[in-house]
């Protein structure tokens, strides 16, 4: 089955990409002292959680990686309303600080689910970090804690994000209309 490319506007390029992420680390740096562990929501912020995890060791900081598989939107471009639990993290987070890493902070479903979620594991905090921030995210406090740029309320593909599972080897951040 092949699948004809539509019209791509980039948002961000990736020059820009790779500066708001390592401005992101810089600005992550103080708060991760102790023992953490950084939390990949899969599948979209791969990409985003490779090249953080890259910056933050150029810091010196070398948080314990693991991942936890959660879906919301299967292949559709809204969220279903429910988040699923697919795989969980192998490591244990008991009294630890998690850095919870996910690519688009939109509804706001997905991190809230997954803090609560590791807060039950014995996690001791949660900041949470999102590549991109979407203007009608929720604010206050169920507002993601660190993100490294405001999107426009598009849909987004490219840098791990996907349009059913296309786009997500695009190294800048494009959107679809």
């Amino acid at each position: 089955m092949t699948h004809a490319r539509q019209d791509i506007d980039v948002v961000l390029g990736e020059a820009e990409l790779m500066e708001m992420v390592d401005r992101l680390a810089e600005t992550l740096a103080p708060r991760l002292t102790g023992d953490w562990s950084a939390i990949n929501i899969l599948i979209g912020a791969t990409p985003f959680t490779s090249d953080l995890m890259k910056a933050l060791a150029r810091r010196g900081i070398h948080p314990v990686l693991d991942a936890l598989w959660l879906e919301s939107y299967r292949d559709a471009r809204e969220s279903s309303g429910r988040v699923n639990v697919r795989a969980d993290i192998t490591r244990p987070v008991t009294g630890r600080g998690v850095l919870l890493i996910d690519d688009v902070f939109d509804t706001g479903r997905t991190l809230s689910f997954a803090r609560k979620h590791l807060l039950t594991k014995g996690a001791r905090e949660v900041i949470t970090v999102a590549l991109a921030r979407k203007p009608s995210a929720p604010a206050g406090a169920d507002d993601v804690d660190f993100h490294a740029f405001d999107a426009p309320e598009r849909f987004l593909v490219g840098y791990g994000m996907d349009d059913a599972g296309l786009y997500r080897g695009l190294p800048y951040i494009g959107a679809l209309d």
